[in-house]
This record gives structure tokens, sequence and C-alpha cells, in this order.
């Protein structure tokens, strides 16, 4: 399983709606919020299929970005507990 880091912009005044898109991160079970556009998840899919499943939650005009997370972190004042992130990163 890999932890990959999910951030977008969605463009307001389009059919995109948060909820929707919040829904969709929040079924791959593991995840946490970690600033108000940026999400992590567990997963053992590959980054190309979170990003693909997401897509169809999203415009043509909105942007996203999955990455899958790399050997060191560190943070300060994020959403989600310090616990989550030291377990799953």
């Amino acid at each position: 399983m890999a932890c990959y880091l999910i951030t977008y912009d969605l463009n307001r005044g389009t059919r995109s709606e948060y909820n929707e898109l919040y829904a969709a991160i929040k079924s791959y079970g593991t995840w946490a919020r970690v600033t108000e556009s940026t999400w992590l998840v567990i997963s053992e899919e590959e980054a190309t299929e979170v990003r693909d499943s997401l897509l169809q939650h999203l415009d043509a005009n909105d942007r996203l970005f999955v990455l899958k997370s790399g050997v060191a972190a560190a943070w300060r004042n994020v959403r989600c507990k310090g616990e989550w992130l030291k377990k799953w990163l």
C-alpha cells in the first residue's frame, strides 16, 4: 500500500461540487485532510488510478495533482492529527 497526496483547485461556477469530491476521496477508507484542498489517502492503486477515479468528479477546467508519498515530510498546523501522519507517511 502507498500513501498518496491529493491536491486540487476547483473552479467555481462549474458543475464541480466539493461534497462529491470529498466523498470520493473518503471512499478510500484511510484518509486525512491536511489542508483545505490537500488530502492524503492510503491505497493499493497506482497514482494514475487514483487520479482517474477522482476525475469523474471534476470538470475539465479543474486542476488535480496526485503524488505517491516520498521518504520525508514535515508539517505545522495541519488539519489532521500528527499521529495519523506519523503512522502512514
